[in-house]
């Protein structure tokens, strides 16, 4: 048609594909903190089984030494284990324990024990690896014990290192004379042994035999090694190994039956010939 307007149309422009929603990442650090708090609780959980078997086992441990040594209730015992605690119960064995406590009285004699014992079970009746203890004396203590031994001087004894000291009196003619004597103490046979390493006359050292020249026979107490048996103090599987004088004390090795644990003869008290 005349007039009409003839330019040409244009096509309508297409919409552009729509491009599916980018899916936000989420970033790792939810799974860390997770971890991180699983692995908290996993941690305080061992650590409170932990504690609980520690002390459940010192606790078994204290009862059993105050009922076997017959010690009160309430005397102090200090248990030592090493750590940790749990796997070790349940291996089976206790790796190492210590026991320790003061002023311990076993029958007439009184001292400062411990007890270090290695792959000890605890179940079963399985034998301790190996056992050894200590005693510590001081010079009172000392005194009690060597106050049965009879014609030993203990009201002169005293602590010398590496000795003990004694003073013994010798009468001739109606004098009377007093001879000290340092005594070294050794381990034989289970038995505490004091032999003479010196003696004093005067004040003055005099040899053995200066003093058998002098004094004859009447010599022969002084002269004499003191066999002093303590088996009949300590259970029939401890067994007296080394003695020693350190400072101001003396102090006491002893091998502790691996059986002692499971074996009542082992248990009950020694006895001495």
């Amino acid at each position: 048609m005349a007039g009409a307007d003839t330019r040409p149309t244009e096509p309508l422009p297409q919409c552009a594909a729509s491009t599916p929603p980018q899916r936000r990442r989420r970033g790792a650090w939810p799974w860390f903190v997770g971890f991180a708090i699983v692995a908290l609780l996993a941690v305080a959980a061992w650590f409170a089984a932990e504690a609980i078997a520690r002390q459940v086992v010192i606790g078994v441990v204290r009862d059993q030494v105050r009922t076997q040594l017959a010690l009160p209730d309430a005397q102090p015992i200090d248990v030592g284990l090493v750590e940790p605690v749990l796997p070790q119960l349940i291996g089976g064995t206790l790796t190492e324990l210590t026991v320790s406590s003061e002023d311990v009285v076993l029958g007439s004699v009184e001292g400062d024990m411990s007890v270090v014992a290695r792959g000890v079970p605890v179940r079963g009746s399985d034998d301790i690896a190996g056992a050894e203890g200590t005693l510590v004396l001081d010079e009172e203590q000392l005194r009690a014990l060597l106050s049965g031994v009879e014609g030993f001087p203990a009201d002169s004894l005293g602590l010398a290192a590496p000795n003990i000291t004694a003073t013994t009196d010798l009468t001739i003619f109606g004098a009377t004379v007093a001879v000290g004597a340092a005594l070294t103490p050794s381990a034989s046979g289970g038995d505490l042994v004091l032999s003479p390493a010196s003696l004093q006359l005067g004040g003055a050292e005099v040899s053995a035999d200066e003093l058998q020249d002098r004094f004859g026979r009447i010599a022969d107490g002084v002269l004499r090694d003191w066999d002093v048996c303590v088996a009949e103090y300590l259970p029939a599987g401890v067994t007296l190994t080394s003695v020693a004088v350190a400072g101001e004390t003396l102090v006491a090795g002893f091998d502790i039956d691996g059986g002692i644990a499971n074996d009542p003869a082992l248990q009950e008290s020694g006895t001495c010939a």
